[in-house]
């Protein structure tokens, strides 16, 4: 039997909610579920016409930590320099043009969770070594 999978959403802690609620509408995720302080769910932009994917924050005690060798999430945009500049996020480190031709640069919300912004274009899918 075949089964259907997909990615429903990926939710991450958040210590701060009005602060992170903050920085990811700044991306320019669309709040669709308020349940703060607790919970809440974005919804990213419909780039390709379908059905959007979502993100969630839910709250974390103040001493919680994101861990550095957690979660890394991907935020696919058209230039990544140019989005970074036009949000007003400062990255870690000045956007890359990588080996596996992605340009990436690793941004973090309020709460510590490590963001990476790319492009990675036609290499997302169909790069050159491709089986």
């Amino acid at each position: 039997m075949t089964h259907t999978i997909r990615l429903n959403q990926v939710t991450l802690g958040a210590k701060n909610m009005a602060a992170s609620v903050v920085f990811y509408k700044n991306l320019g995720l669309t709040v669709i579920v308020d349940s703060a302080p607790r919970y809440v769910r974005f919804e990213f932009p419909r780039g390709d016409g379908g059905e959007p994917d979502t993100l969630s924050l839910h709250a974390v005690e103040a001493g919680w930590k994101a861990r550095d060798d957690g979660p890394l999430i991907y935020f696919e945009v058209e230039d990544v320099a140019a989005f970074l500049e036009d949000v007003g996020v400062k990255p870690i480190a000045a956007p890359e043009l990588k080996s596996y031709l992605w340009t990436e640069a690793d941004i973090l919300d309020p709460s510590g969770n490590r963001i990476r912004i790319f492009s990675a274009g036609d290499n997302r899918r169909f790069p050159p070594w491709r089986v």
